[in-house]
């Protein structure tokens, strides 16, 4: 019996080693999650780190650039024109002639309606110009000017570029002329 002593000694020692381990696993294990009792008492708030520390999802970012130039009804321009007419009465009248089919938009000053489908434009270097608007479109809803969105070239084409009146309407420009002075 005596050579079994030393083997049942080992024995001992070894089963005392995988118990110690087994508690102190099982320690580890308790100081890491909460009971379940406990584990929904965390308020929602406090799971701004939990979510900041999850690897972001990709987002896809679209940037699109637009420029819309607005023209204005210029009481000063209209005021300062009509105070450089002589005040006699005069015997001019205003006849049509032809333009090409785009402005460049920088050129445009101010715009007036006039009749009830034309605009009157006026232009930086004081020319007067005509623009006819589409069937359906009434030239005093551009009262208080218009809204255009700038286009690559930077100019104002005939049947191309819309109008957007301050008061809503959307229309096109269908002819485009200068305005001469005729004497009689």
């Amino acid at each position: 019996m005596k050579p079994a002593v030393p083997l049942l000694a080992g024995l001992a020692l070894l089963s005392a080693l995988v118990v110690a381990e087994r508690a102190a696993h099982a320690e580890e294990q308790r100081e890491v999650s909460l009971p379940d009792r406990f584990e929904n008492t965390v308020d929602e708030r406090l799971r701004v780190l939990e979510r900041a520390a999850e690897p972001e999802k990709a987002q896809q970012v679209r940037i699109e650039r637009r420029v819309v130039i607005r023209i204005s009804p210029s009481r000063a321009t209209s005021a300062r024109l009509m105070a450089e007419l002589p005040r006699r009465t005069m015997r001019t009248r205003f006849q049509e002639a032809d333009h090409a089919d785009c402005l460049p938009l920088d050129q445009l000053m101010s715009v007036q309606p006039m009749g009830d489908d034309r605009l009157l434009l006026i232009t930086q270097d004081r020319r007067l110009l005509s623009a006819g608007l589409d069937r359906s479109c009434s030239a005093q809803a551009f009262y208080a000017g218009f809204y255009v969105e700038r286009s690559e070239d930077g100019r104002l084409c005939v049947n191309r570029d819309e109008l957007q009146s301050r008061a809503g309407d959307t229309c096109r420009i269908s002819s485009l002329s200068r305005l001469v002075a005729v004497r009689d």
